[in-house]
């Protein structure tokens, strides 16, 4: 442990400990040691098993499946630190469950994403670091500094090596345009939009291609890939009108229930995406879907924000 990181303290629960244990070898600063354990009911116990007192603390935890076992891990941990009397607590969560519910889609509906906020706040945290957050204005929902990392550095870096000068990024719908304009302005690439049609929740309906992707290599670019449902059905459209590949690219690996067979099944050469969440043994064993780590990304952040260095210069 060097100078830059004196005083820090490194914790997990049990959502993404593989994460956890990459930031502290990029910090070099060993995990801290916790009890994360359950009874037999199923309710979640915590023992912190460092003093902390005074220290600059960082809890990594992913909300992400079990979702709600993850998120009350997260703010037992914040609690029992907060109890400890730790100087300062921040709450690094790669991937923020419940950020799709960030309105009022319907009457007499939760925004839950809000609530979840207001969670951290009263269970102890004083910051929080988050990746690629699927609406950027969540971040207006806390009452506490938000830095919100994208994983752009480390998709940049691959589709600039592995794609040629042919590539079009295509945005899967109409609420990614921004995010897929600014990696296509990086890319000096073409920019294509798909328009999608949902008629519920987790089921989506490709139509039209809005764009050139004729004779090109097609990028799909998301911040989350659940189902798959969407970005198979844009593979298929892209595919329709004319391009040679089509690739995708997304932040969070969140690939439930048929997500896995879709994506094998598709006009998909590879899905590149990050580890904010640990891939299930199905989708480990996919050739198609190919893993690049956010933890050096992460653990920059972590001790600029210990130093009290600007976060933002690391995607300038």
């Amino acid at each position: 442990m060097d100078s830059s990181t004196k005083g820090i303290f490194l914790f997990t629960g049990n959502s993404n400990p593989v994460l956890a244990k990459k930031i502290c070898e990029y910090l070099g600063v060993p995990l801290g040691s916790s009890k994360v354990k359950t009874f037999s009911d199923g309710e979640v116990q915590i023992e912190i098993d460092e003093n902390v007192r005074g220290s600059d603390v960082f809890v990594i935890q992913s909300t992400c499946r079990p979702v709600n076992d993850s998120l009350v891990e997260l703010l037992l941990m914040l609690d029992a630190l907060k109890r400890s009397s730790a100087q300062r607590i921040t709450a690094v969560i790669p991937y923020y469950g419940y950020a799709r519910q960030d309105k009022k889609v319907a009457p007499r509906v939760p925004i839950s994403a809000k609530m979840v906020a207001d969670l951290l706040d009263v269970a102890g945290a004083h910051r929080v670091i988050t990746m690629d957050l699927h609406a950027g204005q969540i971040q207006g929902f806390f009452n506490m500094p938000v830095d919100n990392l994208f994983a752009a550095p480390v998709l940049l870096d691959y589709i600039k090596n592995r794609f040629g000068e042919k590539s079009v990024i295509v945005s899967p719908d109409a609420g990614g345009v921004e995010r897929a304009r600014a990696f296509a302005k990086r890319l000096g690439a073409g920019l294509a939009i798909v328009d999608k049609r949902r008629d519920a929740p987790n089921q989506a309906r490709a139509m039209a291609v809005i764009g050139d992707v004729k004779n090109k290599v097609a990028i799909i670019l998301d911040d989350m890939v659940d189902t798959a449902g969407t970005l198979t059905e844009a593979a298929a459209a892209i595919k329709n009108e004319g391009a040679l590949e089509v690739h995708a690219c997304c932040s969070h690996p969140v690939l439930s229930g048929p997500a896995v067979d879709r994506i094998i099944d598709s006009e998909l050469k590879s899905l590149v995406t990050t580890d904010t969440i640990p891939l299930s043994s199905k989708a480990s064993a996919c050739d198609k879907i190919k893993v690049m780590s956010i933890a050096p990304l992460v653990g920059e952040a972590i001790i600029r924000s210990h130093r009290g260095d600007s976060v933002t210069s690391l995607f300038v």
